[in-house]
């Protein structure tokens, strides 16, 4: 990680030079430039070209571009190859699944079996302790199975903590539409490498934000799904309460294809339950039945209506990770006030630009100030998590660390080092017990038999989600719909407000709160000519509706465009 922001703009101060002009682009090149799986699919059906062709395309787009951009941390080039061409080997005749030959990212945090899970952070680089995945994330497996081609793990911040993409493990990736701009995070390495065409798709993990935020910079549909739709196991946490993960993609039905398989859709259109991750368990009860394609319709926005969360254009904050029940009233309504990030004018200009969309589709939009207002906020800020994170790392450790720590314990033991506050919680609780940002809190516990628990969270949270629903039924809306992000991308070359900046931030964490559903679409372009995104939620297990609705916006509107890419004229991001 860069160490000062004085670093940072030392590296990024440049002025790009010009750029020598590209030769011209080959056949190939027309073809799996912005290619669709659809696409992709048919082009494999009339062997048009093999799916070794098609990784060694997108790992070429990696060497050219990663130099500047740096998405991708690990390329995995060999094994990519070495998939492709077990791939072209089957028989002419065999069954194939839905992501057969689709070259695709994964992120840092999520688990491959033999690779290193860096997590973004360095200290799970150190030379002798690498954490080598001792097994496959749940929906790598999947994934897998379906037939994807993994061809690189991307950057991320440490522990994905982070609303930028600066990790002490690689370094920083740059948005693809103005290296010198922010993409993002956590999932920013993730959204560069796609809206790029360096993968045809990737996943990302969201604890506050963390898949839609990224996305909503970078021109592409990041989707997070009810939380309990898609397993988490296998993926390092940085809050297994809120963690969850998604596709990204550069439109909604390579999203809706990708979360079909992420959520294990089954011949009966049920999802899957996995036994490593409890909350998977009511998915198939619950859930719109799969897969997620039958409901992408042009039509399914007319005579919708959606209202504009009050909070959020306001600039009300809902603190990451809550604020538990020990901590005085006046204590967290201070809180609050200093984590407040007011709606910038050319971000509400631009979300009020976007709703046109929605309307030309047929939706109708609602504005009233009792549409989750500061209440809901302030109520959902006494969600607190943190008295609960140690015990989400110990989880994953136990089933997916490398053979030298299945534990906190046994990672000091074996580095002589701790594992940082941010995924296990203080190690000093004396006297008045202290958050790490310096608020009262209790000491880690285990959420099932801690008896604050029900303060701590449950309570609240069942309040939020009532006013969440409440709403819905009261003013008849489908859903809400608001800006992704508070404010357009920074640039990083120099200091705004007198820092570097470690954003672009958001309101949105109050939907891992909830594990409501919601997906950020293309909404348009700022007038520098980066993208700005548009966020709609609905309720729990509606994500079916809800990717139709994104689809649907997605036919009216058009917005997205690719980057074009530049080989040279910063230097490239270091640790």
């Amino acid at each position: 990680m860069l160490k000062t922001p004085a670093a940072l703009t030392l590296l990024l101060a440049f002025a790009l030079p010009a750029v020598a002009q590209a030769p011209p682009p080959s056949e190939i090149d027309k073809d799996l430039m912005e290619v669709t799986i659809p696409q992709l699919q048919a082009f494999y059906a009339a062997h048009k070209y093999t799916v070794t062709q098609v990784v060694q395309w997108h790992l070429a787009r990696i060497h050219r571009y990663n130099g500047i951009y740096r998405p991708v941390e690990q390329i995995l080039e060999k094994e990519a190859l070495a998939t492709a061409a077990q791939e072209d080997a089957e028989p002419a005749d065999a069954a194939h699944g839905p992501l057969w030959g689709v070259p695709m990212v994964v992120k840092a945090n999520t688990s491959i079996a033999g690779q290193v899970t860096t997590d973004g952070w360095a200290g799970y680089t150190l030379p002798g302790h690498e954490f080598l995945a001792a097994k496959d994330a749940t929906i790598v497996g999947r994934l897998r199975a379906a037939g994807a081609i993994l061809i690189g793990h991307t950057n991320m911040p440490d522990f994905a903590a982070s609303d930028t993409n600066r990790s002490s493990s690689f370094g920083r990736t740059g948005n693809a539409y103005d290296v010198r701009f922010s993409p993002g995070g956590s999932s920013g390495g993730t959204v560069t490498a796609v809206t790029s065409n360096m993968a045809v798709l990737g996943n990302g993990t969201d604890t506050g934000n963390s898949i839609r935020m990224p996305s909503a910079t970078s021109a592409v549909i990041g989707v997070f799904p009810t939380r309990g739709l898609v397993s988490i196991a296998g993926i390092a946490p940085l809050d297994w309460l809120l963690d969850n993960t998604g596709p990204i993609a550069r439109d909604v039905t390579d999203t809706a294809i990708a979360l079909s398989v992420m959520a294990g859709i089954d011949a009966s259109g049920k999802p899957t339950a996995d036994p490593l991750d409890p909350r998977t368990a009511e998915a198939p009860a619950k859930a719109e039945a799969g897969p997620y394609t039958q409901y992408l319709k042009s039509g399914t926005l007319k005579g919708k209506r959606f209202g504009v969360p009050a909070f959020i254009l306001k600039g009300t904050d809902v603190p990451f990770q809550g604020i538990a029940a020990v901590v005085p009233d006046a204590a967290a309504e201070a809180e609050e006030r200093r984590t407040a990030t007011p709606l910038r004018p050319e971000t509400r200009a631009a979300f009020l630009k976007s709703l046109d969309g929605l309307r030309t589709a047929g939706a109708e939009i609602v504005f009233d100030d009792s549409i989750m207002p500061d209440s809901f906020a302030k109520i959902a800020s006494r969600v607190g998590t943190l008295p609960y994170i140690r015990e989400g790392t110990e989880i994953y450790l136990k089933e997916f660390g490398p053979a030298q720590y299945h534990s906190p314990e046994e990672y000091e033991k074996a580095t002589g080092r701790p594992l940082p506050d941010t995924i296990v919680g203080s190690h000093d609780y004396n006297g008045i017990l202290g958050d790490r940002r310096g608020l009262p809190a209790q000491a880690q516990s285990h959420i099932e038999t801690d008896p604050r628990a029900q303060a701590n969270y449950f309570t609240p949270r069942d309040k939020a989600l009532a006013i969440f629903n409440g709403t819905l039924d009261r003013l008849h809306l489908d859903g809400y719909v608001y800006p992704a992000t508070q404010m357009p991308p920074p640039d990083e070359t120099m200091e705004q407000d007198g820092k570097i900046s470690g954003g672009p931030h958001s309101e949105t964490s109050w939907v891992n709160i909830l594990g409501v559903p919601a997906v950020v679409v293309v909404g348009g372009w700022y007038p520098g000519g980066l993208p700005f995104g548009l966020e709609i939620s609905t309720r729990r297990w509606h994500d079916g509706d809800l990717l139709g609705w994104a689809y649907a916006y997605e036919q009216a509107t058009h917005y997205r465009h690719p980057p074009v890419l530049v080989e040279q004229g910063l230097l490239p991001g270091a640790p």
